[in-house]
């Protein structure tokens, strides 16, 4: 049986990641899943069995360093590689595959002895040290970048590198007679939905516009809402409900109410190009979906998605998503979620990983 060290800088969550869903299809394995020290998850803590493959253990804190400060980041990747060695000899682990996830784990590599390296690169980690990633990516047997972008920026350190985006859920998403939750079944009127955290470095100058503009629209946020300059605005419309997170097996009964599925931009998307799980969700529904883009923005999915460069276009868009006749793009829509299907992707890493013999 293959064995896998997955050190991810997210958490395992209920709303499984990308290094999640890619976790939990690697069947031919086991799986040791490190993630961040955080409040309630000590490193003392003993692994909790999250998969009949994989199993979750907290890493040591570690305090924030300075990008010069060298000496201390070794210091600190010897230290987390020394509580990653020990887990993995308690559980038998002998020759690993090294599976990272950020820059910052190139200091694990002096420190571990793995039989191979894959290097998932779903960020644009460019904020930091770039001798980190670059250093990294050569390191690895492979790399897999979420979009064309990160493919080019890492095409350079390392030949073996896949393309391998985001995925969905696609059943989930895709499934007929999903049940309208209770607190959206006294909406008469056309509903346009949101789903996604609520926060200062996401633009709802369309979602303001567009609900002043058209009264009769419900527009309904669903996810973690935080400080936001327009949210007590936002709060006074009268057809604007912010419900909040809701857990994710719940979100597809929310989606199908929608009329018209709502992408908004954030301020860190600017000059990323990965495109978010959120997006396949909506498309997996066959639902409309509006966008709000950058100025030199390339469009995603230009066929399937209405793509606005202002508040009063992304209202236009949103009209005529209303008419538009279901059986010409709804079909389309779902063909492409179908194909971002997260079993999908992880057959692709599984066939690369087997074919480099990892």
């Amino acid at each position: 049986m293959k064995h896998y060290i997955i050190v991810s800088y997210t958490p395992w969550r209920t709303t499984p990641s990308r290094t999640q869903q890619f976790a939990a299809r690697l069947r031919d394995g086991k799986v040791l899943f490190f993630q961040p020290s955080r409040p309630g998850h000590s490193y003392k803590d003993p692994g909790r069995q999250v998969r009949p493959n994989v199993t979750v253990y907290a890493l040591p804190p570690v305090r924030p360093l300075p990008e010069h400060a060298e000496f201390l980041q070794r210091h600190t990747g010897r230290r987390l590689a020394a509580y990653i060695r020990r887990t993995a000899l308690h559980h038998g682990f002998r020759d690993p595959v090294l599976w990272t996830t950020q820059p910052q784990h190139v200091y694990l590599l002096d420190y571990l002895n793995v039989r191979g390296l894959v290097y998932d690169c779903d960020a644009d980690w460019s904020e930091l040290p770039p001798r980190w990633e670059g250093d990294l990516a050569a390191a690895a047997d492979v790399v897999f970048a979420a979009s064309p972008g990160l493919l080019d920026r890492l095409s350079p350190c390392n030949a073996n590198i896949a393309l391998v985006p985001n995925g969905v859920n696609f059943p989930m998403f895709s499934r007929p007679g999903l049940e309208v939750p209770p607190l959206l079944r006294d909406i008469r009127g056309p509903v346009m939905g949101w789903v996604g955290r609520i926060d200062k470095g996401l633009d709802l100058t369309p979602v303001e516009y567009a609900a002043w503009e058209h009264p009769e629209w419900t527009f309904v946020m669903l996810g973690r809402v935080g400080d936001h300059p327009r949210l007590s605005r936002l709060s006074r419309l009268g057809n604007v409900r912010l419900l909040g997170r809701k857990p994710a097996v719940e979100v597809p009964d929310y989606v199908s109410r929608f009329d018209v599925c709502l992408d908004l931009r954030r301020r860190e998307q600017d000059f990323s190009d990965v495109i978010p799980r959120r997006i396949y969700e909506y498309l997996s529904t066959g639902k409309p979906i509006v966008t709000l883009l950058s100025h030199d923005q390339v469009e995603e999915f230009p066929d399937v998605i209405y793509g606005a460069h202002s508040p009063a276009e992304y209202c236009r868009l949103c009209e005529r998503a209303l008419e538009e006749d279901p059986h010409w793009v709804s079909p389309r829509r779902r063909d492409y979620g179908a194909a971002a299907a997260w079993s999908r992707r992880a057959q692709t890493v599984q066939r690369i990983l087997g074919a480099i013999g990892l």
